[in-house]
């Protein structure tokens, strides 16, 4: 197939998709950063900056990927649903739709989309497909079930006018068993930035990895050892947590700023999810009908439904389609040069929001954040911590 990816961020669609065999005729994202990996990473493909300024796809193109951008529909952005500035691009893609009818398209977002505005997110870009004439399936599918040690979920769409999308995304289903917390064995990684209304927890795997802060901050999470060390992971493991080769997104460093390439990271598509969909749109699967249920009319969306061209249907099905059980996290993370200490203050912080909190944590794993603070020559915060403290810990 002929690919045109917009929203393309550093390539984890079309670099899936290659690895499938299928080619890239047009590339398109509004970042400078990301146009620099791209043109690095795909010489010689024509690349637009501005989708809004695209006024027609390529004839040759057969397939749209689009993981638009989720900032209005993550649950940790603003939550503003398809009319919000960024999240509202995806009509961009029906406007091209409506000029040509490309024959297949993919879409990636956030599992928050399924709940948002009640599920009217969601039933709003199915109609849209629906009235082109497209059969439709979606699923959320996690990364840790392709062999990385990554805990993230995300929504993937199909919607083609020539192959049947149930047997594209709905055909594989090895559920993979995650394993149970076991402190001092498995390594555990978590988000240090939370630990008062919510913790991005995630046993011999990190949690989602994130985007970073609007300002560029990033937002790496931390990663408790079995030897009971709290480290960051590097730049260069995230990568690879992604299915991208080390130093992938280091072109970015030519047009901005080091730190602009987590937020490139956090925000890409898993490589190995694309090239399965890629792989499956080449070769369909089966799908099994005894599978469907009702489609709700109303309320949150199903996590995965398909629309066969005349009926919506519910589908029971997990999100793990190949069943590949990752490599232990701590054999994983190899760059040791990019690994860094939980710092004191990150560490104090976390463990103040903790005592606050109403959160149950695995027995044994406070003690172990305690422990390191203790290490970097800190005192842990007692467990009603004041604001008098937290304002010598922010000092």
């Amino acid at each position: 197939m002929r690919i045109a990816g917009l929203f393309a961020g550093i390539g984890g669609f079309e670099l899936g998709m290659h690895r499938a065999g299928h080619s890239t005729e047009l590339m398109c994202d509004v970042l400078p950063a990301a146009r620099a990996v791209l043109t690095a990473r795909f010489p010689g493909i024509e690349y637009r900056d501005d989708i809004t300024r695209l006024r027609s796809l390529p004839a040759g193109v057969d397939t749209i990927c689009a993981g638009f951008p989720c900032q209005d529909l993550s649950q940790a952005g603003k939550a503003a649903g398809l009319g919000g500035e960024r999240s509202g691009l995806i009509g961009e893609v029906f406007r091209l739709l409506s000029r040509r009818r490309v024959p297949t398209v993919i879409v990636e977002n956030v599992p928050f989309m399924l709940q948002l505005s009640g599920g009217n997110a969601m039933r709003a870009i199915t109609d849209e497909f629906e009235r082109r004439g497209y059969r439709w399936a979606y699923r959320v599918v996690d990364t840790y079930g392709f062999g990385l040690p990554q805990r993230r979920e995300r929504v993937y769409l199909v919607a083609s006018r020539e192959v049947d999308p149930a047997a594209v995304l709905l055909a594989d289903d090895r559920p993979l068993q995650r394993p149970a917390s076991a402190l001092g064995v498995l390594a555990h990684g978590f988000y240090w930035t939370e630990g008062l209304g919510g913790l991005g927890w995630a046993v011999d795997a990190v949690p989602t990895l994130k985007n970073g802060s609007t300002i560029g901050i990033p937002s790496p999470p931390a990663v408790l050892m079995p030897d009971g060390s709290l480290i960051k992971p590097g730049l260069r493991d995230l990568e690879r947590l992604q299915g991208f080769d080390a130093d992938w997104t280091q072109p970015a460093e030519t047009v901005a700023r080091a730190s602009v390439r987590w937020s490139l990271v956090g925000s890409a598509v898993s490589v190995p999810v694309a090239q399965w969909i890629g792989r499956r749109l080449e070769h369909p699967g089966c799908f099994d009908p005894a599978r469907d249920a009702p489609f709700p009319a109303s309320g949150k969306a199903p996590r995965a439904a398909r629309f066969d061209g005349r009926r919506r249907h519910a589908v029971a099905i997990g999100t793990d389609p190949l069943g590949l059980r990752p490599p232990a996290l701590a054999d994983f993370l190899t760059d040791r040069e990019g690994q860094t200490p939980l710092s004191l203050k990150a560490t104090l912080g976390f463990l103040g929001r903790t005592r606050r909190a109403k959160l149950r944590f695995a027995p044994g794993f406070i003690e172990a954040v305690e422990r390191h603070a203790l290490e970097l020559g800190g005192c842990p915060p007692p467990k009603a911590a004041s604001p008098q403290l937290e304002l010598l810990q922010a000092a």
